[in-house]
């Protein structure tokens, strides 16, 4: 009985009379070619994009996998809390789609980097998303919905990446404001 897994790396011995394992000896040539690829990768893709495109993708899409794995870590994935098959796909479904919209957040706001002087800290997913959280309406004395303050520099910056500028965000205010006096 042979362990193929093994084989590449060692020189199995066996008895075969007794069809007992011996020993191994190593195969030092192909362990040091193995060590010397450590630290390199190879992206393989139907796309024609060039390499820092590729490896962009790549580390965007590892982020989407390190999401996953801390939904598993600290939001309790191992046990899914639901009491249905039809629930747990659901609460995948959503956490899938959750993940197609971070992974587009996190694109737009990379592109949008790139025309910047300089790298803002608030450039990443989460503060961006916290950033924009700030932008509220209140309704104010005459019963009219209104921003709660003006749109910050670094909230237009995270705005533009979207395509979005301040006149839509006051717009899109207006019109929600006209939809609540109804």
């Amino acid at each position: 009985m042979k362990c193929v897994s093994l084989e590449r790396y060692f020189e199995l011995y066996y008895d075969e009379e007794h069809k007992t394992f011996l020993f191994p000896v190593e195969k030092a040539r192909v362990i040091e070619n193995e060590i010397e690829l450590c630290g390199y990768f190879c992206i393989i893709t139907s796309e024609k994009m060039t390499a820092k495109e590729a490896s962009d993708l790549y580390k965007s899409r590892d982020a989407s996998e390190k999401l996953f794995r801390g939904d598993k870590s600290y939001l309790g994935n191992r046990s899914l809390r639901v009491y249905s098959d039809e629930s747990a796909s659901a609460k995948i479904f959503i956490e899938f789609i959750a993940l197609i919209i971070r992974n587009k957040i996190f694109t737009n706001l990379k592109e949008e980097m790139k025309s910047l002087d300089k790298r803002p800290n608030f450039m990443t997913v989460p503060t961006a998303i916290k950033e924009l959280e700030k932008i509220e309406m209140v309704r104010q004395l005459d019963n009219v919905y209104r921003l709660d303050h003006a749109v910050t520099a670094a909230q237009k910056i995270i705005l533009k990446a979207f395509g979005i500028d301040v006149s839509y965000v006051k717009y899109k205010a207006n019109e929600i404001s006209d939809t609540l006096k109804k």
